[in-house]
């Protein structure tokens, strides 16, 4: 089946905020225990793209499956070089490539953006093997677990860090970083 990579557009709202109820009804992907609205997730996905930040939405055999975003990793203007990524995929779609594609996607617009680390925050470590695989076969090296930072379905849940460095050896960074003066998504 044809999986295809496109900008996330307001018409793709109502399956963005079903995906992510789903993940935060049932899952552990997310430590949001209310799910979001479509009017929530627009004004993230507005936020994303405020700062010139890429929200993808996969798409198999011409219907959603899945969405991917870049946001800023934190406010302070220090870390305007750096953007966490997130990767949300449909459950009929997982084990296809979806999470794959659109992860190589931000990692493209990131580096053709100047900014230099991508940050993934895996939470429950445990049962998220697939996804720090993925992150990991993409380059992304673990940096760190916070343990039991998350009280979720009766149980804590660890979330492990992990960083892609585009430029390890690189020089001081040449462009004016993210702005970060409007806030973080």
């Amino acid at each position: 089946m044809t999986l295809t990579l496109r900008p996330a557009r307001p018409d793709d709202l109502s399956d963005i905020a079903a995906l992510y109820g789903q993940e935060v009804e049932g899952g552990t992907a997310t430590f949001e225990l209310t799910p979001p609205g479509e009017a929530e997730m627009g004004r993230r996905l507005a936020a994303v793209q405020a700062v010139g930040l890429p929200w993808l939405v996969a798409e198999r055999g011409g219907r959603f499956a899945g969405y991917a975003y870049a946001s800023p990793f934190r406010p302070r203007p220090a870390y305007r070089y750096g953007v966490e990524v997130s990767i949300y995929v449909e459950p009929a779609a997982r084990g296809c490539g979806v999470g794959r594609r659109p992860l190589e996607g931000l990692v493209e617009a990131v580096r053709a953006m100047g900014l230099r680390h991508l940050i993934a925050a895996v939470s429950d470590s445990d049962s998220s093997v697939a996804s720090i695989a993925l992150h990991q076969s993409l380059g992304f090296a673990t940096a760190g677990i916070y343990r039991q930072v998350g009280w979720k379905f009766d149980r804590w849940l660890d979330v492990t860090l992990l960083q892609l460095d585009l430029a390890p050896d690189g020089p001081p960074p040449a462009g004016p970083g993210l702005d970060l003066s409007g806030g973080a998504a």
